[in-house]
């Protein structure tokens, strides 16, 4: 029986919690004014940087690898010297090729000469047709021998032209796969290095179908779709592309069609085979009434937020939201710009409740330091003399 009126009287005496009721002390809290501004249109996507170039080095002849001219990792433009093969045997094919010609050339000459003589005479019937007709033969057979002459002459140039190679293309030269003084074949799995591009470069990206007839009005359209690309975590951009083209056929395991982003790179922080986020703006709604992504709140009546009226209380006001853009989201209906919204101390909140507004800042304030070294206004025993005698009373009963 005294147990049960000691456990009412408690209960009596409590105090209210903090707003729990209309009389209970105003809330503290941070508003908002709602704004308008632009907000865009975006579909996220995971993507792989891939080069729009890769290029393995290989020899078109054989021989002996007498220089490298090529740092590993060095930037190389087009036609820059790569390596170079022993010429020397090249060198003198394509004499042995040239000496071919001369001599042929030499023997279609003399042919030619003796063609126009018999010609004189066969008009004067000094000599048989049939000796004429073997000459014409014979100087049509020298011409033929000619002409595979010039063509081993090309040959051997080309094939002198192979000692030297360049780089095919303006990329970065990887890691090195033979050491000078080996000799090389075309027949080389691994090649001598090879070459990518980075600049510009590309990320491959897959995009779900239901967005593609959206994507593509807009292209159709003349349209320029910028694409950026952000870290493995979402926070950091990375580099600004625009989108190129899609695949011409969509996954039917997935759902989803493969797009490429062209970037310029010019930082060179995309680096191929890495992986990174896509975030592709299709449309952009202008001029429209936008706030912050805190203010929103859910409940019975559906999303709503906590208006700030002039006599410092709150109010519960439905929104009809549209797309969200980072910590940004639209309002299509339910509040105007100008108007001052709850979006920190929401919490306690409820429709007529009194506030009392703060800004971020004062929220980030630091303790009064007048109160920091006086252990008497910081409210813990411990600290206070009192706290040190019950200390030690405790430490004598013990």
């Amino acid at each position: 029986m005294v147990a049960g009126v000691v456990w009412w009287s408690k209960q009596v005496g409590a105090p209210a919690p903090a707003g729990g009721g209309r009389n209970a002390g105003p809330m503290s809290i941070v508003p908002e004014v709602v704004g308008k501004g632009d907000i865009g249109i975006n579909l996220n996507a995971l993507g792989t940087v891939t080069s729009l170039a890769t290029v393995t080095i290989r020899t078109q002849i054989s021989g002996y690898l007498q220089k490298i001219a090529f740092k590993e990792g060095d930037d190389v433009k087009k036609g820059d010297l790569l390596a170079e093969i022993d010429s020397r045997p090249y060198e003198a094919a394509l004499a042995q090729a040239n000496g071919n010609l001369a001599r042929d050339e030499a023997l279609l000459k003399g042919a030619q000469v003796d063609l126009t003589r018999y010609q004189g005479l066969a008009a004067q019937n000094a000599v048989p047709r049939q000796q004429l007709d073997t000459q014409i033969a014979l100087v049509a057979q020298d011409q033929g021998t000619v002409e595979a002459d010039r063509a081993a002459v090309k040959a051997a140039q080309v094939n002198l032209a192979y000692c030297h190679i360049v780089s095919p293309l303006d990329g970065r030269v990887g890691l090195r796969q033979v050491d000078q003084g080996n000799y090389v074949t075309p027949g080389d799995a691994n090649g001598l290095v090879v070459i990518t591009q980075l600049q510009p470069i590309s990320v491959l990206f897959t995009l779900p179908e239901d967005n593609i007839q959206t994507v593509l009005k807009r292209m159709q359209g003349g349209a320029v779709l910028p694409a950026a690309a952000y870290d493995r975590s979402g926070a950091s951009k990375i580099a600004d592309g625009v989108l190129q083209t899609f695949d011409s056929q969509i996954d039917p395991t997935t759902g989803t069609i493969k797009a490429r982003a062209q970037f310029a790179n010019d930082n060179k922080l995309l680096y191929p085979n890495q992986f990174v986020n896509i975030r592709l703006l299709v449309d952009t709604h202008k001029d429209v009434t936008t706030m912050s992504t805190a203010g929103i709140q859910r409940g019975v009546p559906g999303t709503f937020v906590y208006l700030v009226n002039a006599d410092s209380t709150v109010s519960v006001r439905p929104v009809k939201l549209g797309v969200t853009e980072g910590e940004r989201v639209e309002v299509i209906s339910g509040i105007v710009p100008g108007d001052r919204i709850v979006i920190d101390g929401a919490d306690k909140l409820r429709d007529g409740a009194k506030i009392n507004v703060r800004s971020e800042a004062d929220s980030a304030k630091p303790a009064d330091p007048s109160k920091a070294g006086d252990p008497s206004k910081t409210g813990d025993p411990d600290k206070s003399g009192g706290g040190k005698k019950r200390r030690s009373e405790n430490g004598q009963k013990q």
